[in-house]
């Protein structure tokens, strides 16, 4: 959510760096203005009103001890309950309007940041060089299906379209990924943290995510409580609810977590010909980091987390490009994004592996979560930041794809094999291993 004093105090920006965004916020920004004025004078009426009420109340029994008739005072006192019970539902429902309409205001994006969509995207580096190949390579379903390691058919059986199934060497070789980032992840001082894949729906609305999003993911039915759960799209979302409406202390900060989860996404369905197999589906496998941060070290930590994911990248032995996201590829809670994007041959294209994003203090105001500033006492929003570490429906077919063999096998990345028992090499012989 934005802060208010922002738009009160130069609307106009606000308007321009969302329409750097693709949003046009004009009518949005005029209606919460609007909405503020009238609660704000509202408030102060009912504040009036109780102080009269107050007043008068305490003249009632003064005129009754010299006799007068109070019943003009009665009146008054009645006439004074009525309004000030119209002005409290006048104010609930402004504010439920107000709260609305900030809801709906994407993030302003960083000043920096090119405006427009992906062709204003920039690369910012490179690390390696495309696989070249002195033969006919496969791409990553004909490999995968050839060796054993992921059963498309049984997995559209079980679920439909969009699913697999991880078979042998093929779960063995995606829990080797996890492995891998989750040993770095601790290496790296975070720590790892096992949420519920069913969250509540205020979490939803916390992250950014909801209302614009809120038919992206699977619902369930309420429970026997009444309440709606949905199936989390990104470990992101379950995080930025830990320290839900919480006042964290400033010594406590930064806090560095990551999670592994599965994920659920609807969207998902609507891919293009070219990305077969598991480069979309309805659920895969992700590790996420995620950290609160001072705002005064949130660029800093951005760095670092980018940087982390660079490394686990490049401890694959990808081939990647870093590329910063104009405004409008951006996320609707994102400030900024890094996007680190890695080869797959059969694509002729990079395909992103990791974002690395930062809310600054939009998701801690729609969550409330603060922290005591030492030096004066003040209460303030923490910044949020989080980045793939990494997600593995791409990164098993650059995998599969890029270290294949003439003969089709594949040869493991060194950084995996020690999850697999020192398998270097993943032949058709190994099936049911």
């Amino acid at each position: 959510m934005l802060d208010i004093k922002l738009i009160k105090d130069d609307p106009q920006d606000v308007i321009d760096r969302l329409a750097a965004k693709g949003k046009d916020a004009k009518a949005e920004v005029e209606e919460i203005l609007r909405l503020d004025g009238q609660r704000r004078a509202l408030i102060l009426e009912t504040d009036n009103l109780k102080a009269e009420q107050n007043r008068t109340s305490k003249q009632i029994p003064a005129l009754k001890k010299a006799g007068q008739d109070v019943a003009p005072v009665m009146a008054r006192m009645k006439e004074l309950s009525e309004q000030i019970k119209n002005n409290d539902v006048a104010i609930r429902q402004v504010e439920a309007d107000y709260r609305e309409v900030m809801l709906s205001l994407p993030n302003l994006p960083d000043r920096d940041l090119a405006p427009g969509g992906k062709e204003n995207n920039q690369e910012l580096r490179r690390f390696g060089e495309p696989h070249v190949f002195d033969f006919e390579p496969k791409d990553h379903v004909d490999l995968c299906t050839d060796l054993g390691l992921i059963d498309y058919e049984r997995g559209t059986k079980l679920s439909g379209s969009g699913f697999w199934v991880y078979r042998g060497m093929g779960a063995r070789l995606e829990w080797a990924l996890l492995n891998y980032f989750i040993e770095t992840h601790l290496a790296d001082g975070y720590e790892m943290v096992m949420v519920p894949h069913m969250l509540s729906e205020h979490n939803g609305y916390a992250s950014g995510q909801f209302p614009k999003f809120k038919d992206e993911v699977y619902w369930l039915d309420n429970d026997e409580e009444g309440r709606s759960h949905f199936m989390l799209p990104t470990a992101e979302t379950a995080l930025i609810g830990l320290h839900y409406n919480e006042i964290l202390t400033e010594k406590e900060l930064p806090r560095k977590y990551f999670a592994y989860t599965p994920c659920f996404r609807k969207e998902a369905g609507s891919h293009r010909a070219d990305e077969r197999g598991m480069v979309r589906g309805h659920q895969f496998n992700k590790v996420e980091m995620f950290q609160y941060t001072l705002p005064e070290k949130s660029d800093e930590a951005f760095e670092e987390l980018v940087g982390k994911a660079e490394a686990l990248v490049k401890g694959l032995g990808f081939h990647f490009r870093t590329v910063k996201l104009a405004a409008e590829d951006c996320s609707a809670s994102m400030a900024r994004t890094y996007d680190i994007e890695i080869h797959i041959p059969s694509m002729n294209g990079y395909k992103e592996v990791s974002s690395v994003s930062n809310a600054r203090d939009y998701q801690a105001r729609r969550a409330m979560i603060r922290f005591k500033r030492e030096a004066t006492g003040k209460t303030e929003f923490v910044h949020t930041l989080n980045g793939s570490g990494l997600a593995t429906s791409r990164i098993l077919p650059a995998v599969v794809e890029q270290n294949q063999r003439k003969d089709g096998s594949v040869v493991v990345p060194e950084v995996l094999r020690k999850y697999l028992g020192g398998i270097e090499v993943i032949t058709k012989d190994m099936k049911n291993w």
